[in-house]
């Protein structure tokens, strides 16, 4: 499964921003997707997932009423709904794909290229 993410850029702190991510090469519904994200000088970091037919979700509580993930597998893409950004939710946005994999980075098996998001204060 290839997984291209997209959308990502400059906001300001409170703004709002979408990413997608794109799978190729399978069938997005046979994997639980995920968000990951790595800051300048820290490990990645699990922001949201959400189960092969959409009925479940995870969010970290950084993210917690602020970001939501969703899925259309009808067009193999998984979002992410970023709102009220803060300068902390500054990295690069990776999503990735898990048969087994939800909140666990290392569990996911097919990763995208990332895309930077940077919030300005």
């Amino acid at each position: 499964v290839q997984l291209q993410a997209s959308g990502g850029g400059l906001v300001q702190a409170g703004g709002s921003l979408r990413l997608s991510c794109a799978a190729s090469g399978g069938t997005l519904s046979d994997y639980n997707m995920g968000w990951i994200r790595q800051a300048p000088g820290k490990e990645r970091e699990f922001v949201t997932a959400i189960s092969r037919s959409g009925g479940s979700t995870a969010h970290a509580d950084s993210v917690k009423g602020r970001f939501t993930i969703s899925r259309d597998n009808t067009k193999n893409t998984v979002y992410l709904q970023m709102n009220s950004l803060k300068s902390e939710d500054t990295a690069v946005y990776y999503c990735a794909a898990g048969r087994t994999a939800f909140r666990d980075p290392t569990k996911y098996d097919y990763w995208g290229q990332g895309t930077q998001v940077t919030v300005s204060s």
